[in-house]
């Protein structure tokens, strides 16, 4: 199969004994936040590991917008620390503005966002794998994936021929397989940035029969600092105190000043700029194939699909310490550069909008994430993992979140151990991966608090909780660790123990405390936890009438608070959680034949084929199979 990449290319090397190296169990292609954090897994695992990477430049690159967590995302970043990764820690050491959002609402939603020095967070996360031990770093675009006679991988070879034999491979390669960026009828044919595109690994993927379809994503303009007039819009300030993301970063060692951010919006001019050259946007001319993201659209379509809307929010993002480009957070655009200038110089503080970088789309090869199991290793060819962008995920810390279970379970594989799976009830990272292997996504996938039925228990607050021992049986966080952990879980018990049992009495102090919370006063005695769940009450407001209160951490306290608070609702999930995990213990064959379930529905006998779900909890999470089918297999499955 011959793929259209925009130029040929020669291999000189094709009809030559190739150089073969043998130095190295497991190989990472693409080295953006997936390939990092996969990379680093299995070099902390013990085996030999290279990451290959179109360019060195691209290292945890972040070619749109210059900040890591936000809704949900956060969750994702704060359980990749818990299981051994790095982007948590890397982002603590270089953002300039963090915030935790939604805090006016529920802590099931509470969600960290950081703002990045975008090239500080690319070299510290460099440096970091430079000093792994086991982790080499090659510039080279693999070609081709080898595999055996039994489809088991054996090796890549990279553009100039040279063959890498290895034991498993781990797919990351973003947005660069065939990607081409587009800019009004301008199109070039390279990766994010103007990097090189990764044009030939496609036909490889092909011929091992692997699906492929194709996505797209796009980016706003960067705007120079010095044309913007900032005293036209609202500032928006990080938060005081900071809090990390990582738990193993010493909160006091992070407060410092931070850099201001700004809100502006789009007007009935931006929009009129738009629509009157709508058809010159690629999207809309037919010259963009691929899907792009539902819920971060372009200017253009929010223009087009929210016409009754008169405005739309524009938030301005520095992208660094070191450089004067701001990033246009919500008009991202394929627009020819002269409808940009036109546009972007309507909104109210960029009236002298100088561009320093075009928006403009990127279109990409990317996989159907159904073809892998839960371990985020191919259905159909033993060794081969893939992780991030390619799985038809939108994101850093999707991406990132990916990388991470794919590099360990690569290593698992290598070292003949089970895989680690996360699943739905466990984490956000078991919703994003059993929702890409489970349900066929249409367009780039993105994390969101509503997509997990048990986000009260997955709060982004206590990750390390929930999964920081699924790190220690990889074999990536330290029995320090876990005894740090196992005390701080203590200290919650027993405070939670101790407050239960604290009768409190009408006092003048606990009059005034209740005034002052606008709470409706007592008529008699209470106990310290009911007067702690009322809404505009909580533990840390009722300190002074808890008189053998000791000093905790301050996650301590943020645990005991929203256990007491959400107590009956937190035991409902957990009760509900039960009933899932009976059916996750409900395996289905490897080799079930579907045709032989009789009375279950055609498209759901069609969809199990295609899916081969390992379990009937991920068989009844599958678009188009009902309760009554899963009824019909449980049977079947009995009879075997």
């Amino acid at each position: 199969m011959i793929l259209r990449t925009g130029y040929s290319v020669n291999f000189a090397w094709e009809n030559k004994e190739p150089m073969i190296i043998k130095d190295y169990d497991i190989a990472i292609i693409g080295a953006g936040h997936a390939g990092c954090e996969a990379a680093l897994s299995c070099a902390r695992l013990g085996l030999k590991t290279i990451v290959f990477t179109v360019s060195i430049n691209s290292i945890a690159l972040m070619p749109c917008n210059p900040n890591i967590g936000g809704s949900s995302k956060g969750h994702l970043v704060r359980e990749i620390d818990a299981i051994g990764g790095e982007m948590g820690k890397i982002i603590d050491r270089t953002f300039i503005q963090s915030k935790m959002l939604n805090k006016s609402k529920g802590p099931a939603v509470h969600s960290l966002r950081a703002q990045a020095d975008k090239d500080a967070y690319s070299k510290e996360m460099r440096k970091t794998l430079e000093k792994q031990n086991d982790l080499d770093i090659k510039q080279a675009e693999v070609v081709d994936i080898l595999t055996d006679e039994n489809k088991s991988v054996k090796g890549v070879k990279i553009f100039t021929g040279i063959i890498y034999e290895v034991k498993a491979v781990v797919l990351c390669t973003g947005v660069y397989l065939r990607s081409r960026c587009l800019c009004g009828e301008a199109i070039t044919y390279t990766g994010p940035n103007g990097l090189q595109a990764a044009n030939h690994l496609s036909e490889s993927l092909v011929n091992l029969g692997i699906e492929i379809h194709r996505f797209k994503t796009g980016t706003p303009a960067r705007i120079s600092e010095d044309s913007i007039d900032f005293s036209k819009m609202e500032p928006q300030y990080g938060d005081d105190p900071i809090v990390p993301f990582s738990f193993s970063t010493d909160p006091d060692c992070i407060q410092k000043d931070q850099i201001k951010c700004y809100l502006t919006h789009t007007n009935k001019n931006t929009h009129e700029i738009i629509r009157n050259n709508i058809n010159r946007s690629p999207m809309y001319s037919g010259i963009i194939e691929g899907i792009g993201p539902r819920y971060c659209p372009s200017i253009e379509d929010k223009v087009v699909k929210f016409s009754d809307k008169e405005s739309h929010q524009v938030f301005l993002e520095p992208e660094g310490l070191n450089t004067d480009e701001w990033y246009i957070d919500g008009m991202s655009s394929s627009l020819p550069e002269d409808v940009q200038v036109e546009m972007y110089r309507t909104v109210p503080g960029l009236e002298n909008a100088k561009i320093v970088r075009n928006a403009y789309a990127i279109e990409y090869d990317c996989i159907p994430g159904r073809q892998l199991k839960h371990s985020l290793e191919f259905k159909n060819i033993r060794g081969l993992f893939s992780g991030g962008q390619i799985n038809g995920s939108s994101g850093y810390e999707e991406a990132a979140a990916q990388g991470l279970i794919a590099g360990i379970n690569a290593a698992m594989y290598v070292l003949h151990k089970d895989p680690v799976i996360i699943d739905r009830s466990e984490g956000y990272i078991g919703v994003l991966i059993d929702d890409l292997v489970t349900k066929d996504s249409l367009e780039p996938y993105r994390m969101m608090t509503s997509r997990a039925e048990y986000r009260l228990l997955l709060r982004q607050d206590n990750a390390d909780i929930r999964l920081r021992h699924k790190g220690f049986e990889a074999g990536l966080i330290s029995e320090e660790e876990m005894d740090k952990l196992n005390q701080k879980k203590k200290l919650i018990s027993d405070e939670i123990d101790r407050v239960s049992k604290i009768n409190v009495k009408i006092t003048d102090k606990l009059k005034h405390i209740m005034d002052e919370a606008g709470s409706s006063p007592l008529s008699t005695g209470t106990t310290l936890e009911e007067l702690i769940r009322r809404p505009e009450l909580s533990y840390e407001k009722l300190a002074p009438v808890d008189e053998k209160r000791t000093d905790l951490p301050a996650d301590v306290k943020e645990q005991v608070n929203i256990y007491i608070k959400y107590r009956g609702y937190i035991e409902r999930e957990k009760r509900q959680i039960l009933q899932y995990k009976k059916a996750e213990e409900k395996r289905i064959p490897d080799d079930i034949d579907y045709d032989l379930v009789s009375n279950i529905r055609i498209e759901a006998r069609q969809k199990l084929k295609q899916f081969r779900p390992e379990t009937i909890a991920q068989a009844s999470e599958i678009q188009g199979i009902s309760p009554s089918d899963i009824q019909v297999l449980m049977i079947y499955l009995k009879t075997l």
